[in-house]
């Protein structure tokens, strides 16, 4: 089969590599949509490292048909997608409810060979463990591709207390930003305030829902939360930009009690200085947000399904797999909203 394949850090290339191998209980899944998520970018750059090996197949948004279903329930044709975290089940983080957080992880993408390519092989394991989902009717593969990233978004917003009727602010408008932007108008809240240097990307946050979208670099962040809370701040602050400076700005923006995600992956070993006052003297909630559960993700794609969402618009950009390197420079470069490796 033909893939992308990942043999260090700044080293892809598109090449035939062998078929995957299947035991009894894999699913082989024929990749028919694929989306490109920061995380990809960051394994690409040598930025995530932690438990990614070489070559590696990256790519953990996806959707397809079954190919082969040897000993399994699911029915070669059927069009899966799939929660690409395999959590253990027996360990204390999952018998605590904190899949995600799972001490036996395997993650697809990097801990075994993803989506970016022909086919994927879907380990018994994360069959059993009811990783696989057949898609709603109606929902095409890109679209379908987006559950992971919701769900992860999902996630975020279920640890930092969205509310109806919150102030709600955003520190960046790339897919993240926006998934957050559009599930944060769906959950009701009253006002939402971008923050995003991107003039394509503001626009982009204001045709999901965002209120304000503001240039940080030209304009007084602070002193627009302040004028559209009556000087109270925010009650949540979202960081979805992997920049450790942000932590501390985001302290600044919310009100007494007010509540900071820092929602966005960050490399090992970045630092944050923080006003640890703020955080005590006007108690302050500051939680972090990392993957998903299976449950999240039967959201994700319950919500895609409603189109209560309308997810559309996000995916900016569509590539074949022989462009594979072209999809992921698009993405990184910050021209596209979400890029879309296709079957063709």
């Amino acid at each position: 089969m033909k893939a992308g394949v990942l043999t260090a850090p700044n080293a892809l290339s598109f090449e035939t590599v062998p078929d995957p191998a299947l035991s009894p209980g894999d699913l082989l899944i024929r990749v028919k949509a694929a989306t490109v998520c920061g995380t990809d970018i960051r394994i690409l750059r040598g930025r995530k490292t932690m438990g990614v090996r070489y070559p590696s197949i990256l790519g953990h948004e996806f959707a397809g048909v079954i190919a082969a279903a040897p000993g399994s329930r699911f029915k070669v044709g059927e069009a899966v997608c799939v929660c690409p975290a395999f959590s253990c089940g027996h360990c204390r983080a999952c018998l605590r409810g904190c899949e995600n957080l799972c001490e036996n992880l395997t993650a697809v993408g990097y801990g075994i060979d993803g989506a970016f390519a022909e086919y994927i092989r879907i380990p018994a394991a994360g069959v059993d463990r009811g990783n696989v989902f057949q898609m709603p009717q109606g929902v095409s593969f890109d679209r379908a591709a987006l559950a992971e990233p919701l769900a992860c978004v999902i996630n975020g917003q279920e640890r930092v207390g969205i509310e109806q009727g919150d102030t709600v602010v955003v520190l960046g408008a790339g897919p993240i930003g926006i998934l957050h932007v559009k599930l944060a108008r769906h959950a009701g809240v009253s006002r939402i305030i971008v923050s995003e240097p991107n003039a394509l990307r503001r626009a982009a946050a204001e045709a999901a829902g965002a209120d304000l979208a503001v240039d940080p670099a030209t304009e007084d962040l602070p002193a627009v939360v302040r004028a559209a809370t009556a000087g109270h701040g925010a009650d949540v602050v979202i960081v979805a930009i992997g920049m450790p400076k942000l932590a501390d700005a985001a302290l600044a923006l919310v009100r007494h009690r007010g509540r900071v995600s820092l929602f966005a992956g960050f490399s090992a070993g970045e630092k944050a200085l923080l006003d640890v006052n703020a955080i005590h003297y006007s108690e302050l909630i500051v939680t972090g947000s990392f993957g998903l559960s299976r449950l999240q993700f039967d959201k994700a794609l319950n919500l895609i399904a409603s189109d209560a969402l309308d997810l559309a618009p996000m995916l900016t950009h569509r590539f074949g797999l022989a462009d594979i390197a072209a999809a992921l420079a698009t993405a990184e470069q910050g021209g596209a909203i979400k890029v879309a490796i296709l079957d063709r």
